[in-house]
């Protein structure tokens, strides 16, 4: 690193213009990779939508047990997210599968959440009736169904396994999973201010809102297919 950095500073002007200015391209790109997947989070998590399922399961609690289930909650998204992260690749290559095909069949399922959102159904499309029946039953709500499957759902694990196959390199995995926990940290303040949120917002609003994330999540599905299908079938470019 130290020889680089001497070869750079000796460089003449004119050779060293454009290798900076490579350099600030390359991060500027990985600061957009990692603000689209951020977004793509928040459209597929869609926390302000689950806000008032949060605050349904933990009514009979105290405000500092439900602050520790919004803790429990984001941490156990965290993990699991970054697991699918760090494995999403070797689960793709033990079962043959290839990033492009993944990508159309995780598009299409982004898509159907989408369609569930924009009719302003909260939930249903990621939990079904025997999952919330079970649920109610459980002390320890944080994990099951809050983290899995309300939030780290299958759009949310999906494109985080699509966005860690096609960015592969270290930092990037890095980058990635760092915005992973920036979300998490972002959704347990929302969690910590949900009952005063929801007051707010009320359900018209929250429905206005869940309807807007639906129509970013059908489009990055609609991303994914695109992006999918150009490469399984180079004639469509």
């Amino acid at each position: 690193m130290q020889f680089l950095t001497l070869w750079l500073f000796w460089l003449p002007v004119g050779l060293k213009t454009p290798i900076i200015n490579t350099k600030i391209y390359m991060q500027t790109f990985e600061l957009a990779i990692f603000l689209q997947f951020f977004v793509g989070l928040i459209a597929a998590v869609n926390p302000i939508g689950i806000m008032p399922i949060f605050v349904s399961l933990t009514g009979h609690m105290s405000p500092e047990e439900r602050n520790k289930t919004a803790l429990t909650a984001n941490i156990a998204v965290t993990v699991i997210l970054t697991v699918s992260l760090l494995a999403g690749q070797f689960l793709l290559d033990m079962f043959s599968i290839s990033l492009d095909s993944f990508r159309v069949a995780g598009g299409l399922l982004l898509l159907t959440i989408a369609f569930s959102m924009m009719s302003g159904k909260l939930g249903e499309d990621k939990q079904n009736k025997q999952e919330k029946s079970e649920s109610v039953s459980r002390e320890q709500i944080g994990v099951v169904p809050l983290a899995m499957p309300l939030m780290a759902g299958p759009g949310a694990i999906s494109s985080t396994i699509v966005y860690g196959s096609r960015y592969p390199g270290m930092s990037s995995t890095v980058g990635i999973a760092l915005t992973i926990v920036v979300f998490a940290t972002c959704c347990w303040m929302l969690f910590r201010a949900a009952p005063i949120i929801v007051r707010f917002l009320g359900q018209t609003g929250i429905n206005v809102i869940t309807r807007i994330m639906g129509l970013i999540l059908a489009a990055l599905g609609i991303e994914f297919i695109a992006n999918g299908l150009r490469t399984l079938f180079p004639g469509l470019a």
